[in-house]
């Protein structure tokens, strides 16, 4: 039953606004695999709401370990003061993270871990007396936030324009390649040597003043562009070699996205920081982290005099007792279950055998797959676009996607069992001979 007269008082996020509100989309409960909407249809969650209810909603544990933090410890202040959980959390995330990314910053969501991230790459320059190293470099179709200095670093260009000035940034090309990659199942063949494209940036800025390479293993928002084989590798080779810290954005990437716990960590390639939010407490709190290199903490520390703040950073719900407590219980299920390397085994590999069958479907220019992440790209005839009114058909259909321009980005919970991709598929081949 609605408790408001008017949806005009909510200015709804990355919405339309005025379509929404004429023709709303209102759910509401979920659970499992499915949401419920308020005309009592049920819904098929292909995103995990937005890449995060990674273990599935409505998980009772989760909700009895925040219910019991509540009542134990609510909130105290994460400045000048601690609280277990915060440290147990600590411990217990690290022992996922790769080798040697041994400290955690917390954050409140994936935006504020990338603007985390930035200043603590400038720090680390500045404490080791390289404070001409200033600069970023991000790559195109990257999302990483709304933050100033996520947008910066961000290569989509509706979330950066109108909003200068931004700091200073170059950017990567992106590595979405239809003409020798489209249909590849798993990680692209062609494509290394756009890693080299670093090498210029840096030769043209200067690596002098090149404080962090920040890019997303796997680009979510931007239409799920998968990297080329051996193409993250080479761009951890030409930092190390130019003395340029890697940072991997793992908000959407990680906790099982790819078959593992982090993108870092499935393709062997160790980043000197990871950002993480959304999957890390299943979406249920807000809650966001940076894995930090232990020399990178190590050497902030010790610039900073003794009995001094050594990091003038942070966020009042920094570490946040009952987001911890929803964190600490996601990770339980995560492990209890094998969700994390879920992706890899066999219903990982039944998602690409399902989607590819979609090749050869009017409209369908491309699918693409990793682990439990995927994206179906159409193209109409006639160049206009198409996402928004397959999205609208989705939902009609009994399903919740979504549309990046014409790619419809797929990320479902990890608990998703076949006869779910085989709805995923079927939706999607009645909507391609319905409009195409």
């Amino acid at each position: 039953m609605k408790n408001y007269q008017s949806m005009d008082h909510f200015w709804m996020p990355f919405t339309a606004n005025r379509a929404f509100k004429a023709s709303p989309r209102i759910i509401e409960r979920a659970e499992g695999m499915w949401l419920y909407n308020d005309n009592g249809q049920k819904i098929l969650d292909a995103t995990a709401g937005l890449w995060c209810v990674n273990a599935g909603h409505g998980r009772q544990q989760i909700a009895e370990a925040v219910a019991k933090q509540i009542q134990t410890l609510d909130y105290t202040s994460p400045f000048n003061l601690g609280h277990d959980i915060g440290f147990e959390y600590a411990e217990r995330l690290v022992k996922h993270s790769p080798a040697g990314l041994n400290r955690v910053f917390f954050a409140c969501s994936g935006s504020e871990a990338v603007e985390s991230a930035l200043k603590i790459a400038l720090a680390y320059q500045n404490a080791r007396g390289k404070g001409g190293k200033f600069r970023f470099i991000g790559r195109e179709k990257g999302y990483h936030g709304v933050n100033f200095g996520g947008i910066s670093v961000g290569g989509l260009t509706p979330n950066r324009k109108g909003f200068g000035p931004l700091l200073p940034a170059d950017h990567l090309p992106h590595t979405l390649d239809l003409e020798r990659n489209a249909f590849t199942q798993g990680l692209p063949e062609f494509g290394i040597e756009r890693a080299e494209a670093l090498e210029n940036l840096l030769q043209f800025h200067g690596p002098e003043s090149v404080a962090a390479v920040i890019v997303e293993p796997v680009s979510g928002a931007g239409g799920v562009i998968l990297p080329p084989i051996g193409y993250l590798k080479k761009l951890r080779e030409i930092c190390t070699r130019h003395d340029v810290l890697l940072i991997f954005d793992e908000v959407i990437s990680g906790w099982g996205r790819l078959g593992d716990a982090f993108g870092a960590v499935k393709f062997d390639v160790q980043p000197d920081m990871i950002t993480s939010a959304k999957g890390i407490t299943n979406g249920v709190l807000p809650l966001g982290a940076v894995f930090v290199k232990d020399e990178i903490y190590d050497t902030v520390m010790n610039a900073a005099p003794e009995g001094q703040v050594e990091f003038f950073h942070g966020y009042t719900y920094s570490a946040h007792p009952v987001a911890c407590a929803a964190g600490l219980a996601t990770l339980d299920i995560y492990e209890s279950e094998g969700l994390l390397q879920r992706g890899s085994g066999e219903i990982g590999a039944y998602w690409q055998e399902a989607l590819h069958s979609l090749k050869g479907l009017p409209g369908i220019v491309d699918v693409r797959n990793y682990g439990l992440i995927g994206a179906v790209q159409f193209a109409a005839a006639d160049g206009s676009l198409v996402g928004p009114t397959i999205m609208k058909r989705c939902y009609e259909l009994g399903m919740s996607i979504r549309a990046v321009g014409d790619i419809i980005a797929l990320s479902p919970p990890l608990i998703i069992e076949k006869e779910h991709v085989d709805q995923i598929v079927d939706i999607f081949t009645q909507i391609s001979k319905e409009m195409f």
